[in-house]
Order: C-alpha cells, then structure tokens, then sequence
C-alpha cells in the first residue's frame, strides 16, 4: 500500500490518505470515519496491524471518497515528524571514498554507522521549494536516500528482530550546505538542517508491498543525472542500522531514518557542483516514487 497525507486544493486541511493506482486518493478519515487513529499518518502508524488490515480492506475495494491525484496536495507522509529525522553518514562505499579523496584524509571504513539528525523544520514536501538564502551560503548539495519509518517501537532491538519493525519506506532527499556543515567543528547537524531541506515523499510504501534491498536509487538536476545507485550497495545493512540506533535509545512508531546516500554528490565533483535558484532537484527510489522540488 502507499499512503500520503495530502490536502484536497485549493484550501483543505492535511489528512492522510490511500494512494490508488498512482493516480487517486482515498481520503482515510472519509472512509474509515475520523478518530485519533486515522486522522493523521503518525495516528495510523500508531494504531498498528489493525489499522493496517482495516486499510487493505479498503485497497481491495473500489475507491470511496476518493480525489484525483491532480486535485491535490501531497505533503511530506509525515509532515512533522515527532523527533528529528535520524540520518547516516558514509553509508556507500563510493561515497565514503569519494568524500576521502575530495577532504583529501586517510580515514578507515567505519566500524560502527556514522549517525547525525535533521530538525523536525527541516521536513518538506515532495513537489515544495527547497529554500535558498544567498546570504547564508551557495553550497547547496543533493542527497539521494531510502528513508525507513518505524512502525513498532523498541529498545536493544536485535538485528535478527529489526525489519519487524518497520512500518514501511519513503523518499527523502538529504539536502545539504556543505560549508556550513564542515563550519561547526565536524557536527553536521547546522549544515543539514535547515528549513525545508529535508524533502520526503511521496508517500510511504508499506513494509509488506516492498522488499527494500534490490533498489534503484537515482538523483537528477535539471534533468541531468548525478546519482546511480542501488540499495544493495548500503555499507551498513537496514537491519545493523535499525539494531545500533536502538542501543540503549527508544525507537517509537513515526521514527524516520535516512539511510545514507551513495556516490556523485556535487561537493566531490571536479569542479565542485551545487545547486542554485532556478533549478530543479528531483530524487527518486524504484518501487517509491519520484519527488521534484525546485529550488528557491
């Protein structure tokens, strides 16, 4: 299943929904009735298996109370996550030896998943601008990432026991300032965060419709590509991830991780490439979708 929260246009208040064919929306609330569960995606991921299983009942039926895709907004699935969006640095192995050899260091492959955030206002939607302040810096890269949102929270999670967890996968853009990252002594934390450079969408995929480790990753400016990949490549697995963060730190349903993102970012090119206003940033994961966001 794939599940958005959208707006109907022009004015409508965000509600989640169920994605059909590509092409129509069901509103959720409409057709299940509204309460805490379904009216708002972190309701339904809290809600769980039975939510879910009432939500393939209604996949199986003709739509009810559905929209054109065209007639609405899609807003990032969870448009404010309840915690910072947890991210992974140097998680491809080009990447890492791209990065390497641009800083110019003779770093090691880490031992354990580089772990960073993104503030909660950094989120934004899968068609929205990505803001560009001049003033503040012109280093605007791109970063093509799987995000995984968590269904069922945990603590000490073994890796055997970590895909259980999953409530199910979206797109996610890590946008970043590069010299604003490499400003703040090695936190990157400033850097990527931002507002609006934490593009997700454009919806969730649930856990069940998707098998996350065979995936074409791809990331293009103006058309252009920058970034080929493919999940198989992820250094560290989904499941090595998922058992490191819980380490002693409760994960809880909503939680998003941004895996990593693979070889081609603008930084480490020769000579290096970012992102200006005008341009078109768009990002997309086979079996997901495709986000376009224009910058500025």
């Amino acid at each position: 299943m794939k599940l958005a929260t959208f707006s109907p246009l022009p004015s409508g208040e965000p509600r989640p929904g169920l994605v059909v064919d590509d092409r129509r929306i069901v509103d959720i609330p409409a057709a299940l009735g509204a309460d805490a569960d379904t009216a708002t995606m972190l309701g339904i991921i809290r809600a769980g298996a039975p939510l879910l299983a009432r939500l393939r009942e209604l996949a199986g039926k003709p739509p009810v109370a559905s929209l054109a895709l065209a007639d609405v907004k899609l807003h990032a699935p969870i448009p404010r996550p309840a915690k910072n969006v947890f991210c992974v640095g140097w998680n491809y192995l080009e990447h890492f030896e791209e990065g390497a050899k641009k800083l110019q260091d003779n770093r090691e492959l880490p031992k354990w998943p580089v772990f960073f955030s993104k503030a909660v206002t950094a989120v934004t939607g899968p068609y929205d601008p990505v803001p560009f302040d001049g003033k503040i810096s012109t280093s605007l890269d791109w970063e093509v990432e799987l995000g995984v949102v968590i269904g069922t929270g945990g603590k000490d999670i073994a890796e055997a026991d970590a895909m259980r967890h999953v409530f199910g996968y979206t797109v996610i853009n890590d946008v970043s300032w590069r010299d604003l990252q490499r400003r703040h002594g090695g936190q990157w934390h400033k850097g990527k965060s931002l507002d609006g450079t934490c593009p997700m969408g454009p919806w969730i995929v649930t856990a069940d419709s998707l098998a996350p480790d065979n995936l074409r990753v791809a990331c293009r400016v103006n058309g252009v590509t920058k970034q080929e990949s493919n999940t198989k490549f992820l250094y560290f697995k989904l499941p090595r991830l998922i058992g490191d963060l819980s380490m002693g730190m409760t994960l809880e349903p909503g939680d998003v991780i941004s895996t990593g993102t693979p070889e081609g970012v603008g930084f480490a090119r020769t000579p290096p490439e970012f992102m200006k206003p005008g341009d078109l940033l768009e990002t997309e994961i086979e079996g997901i979708g495709v986000m376009r966001n224009p910058i500025g």
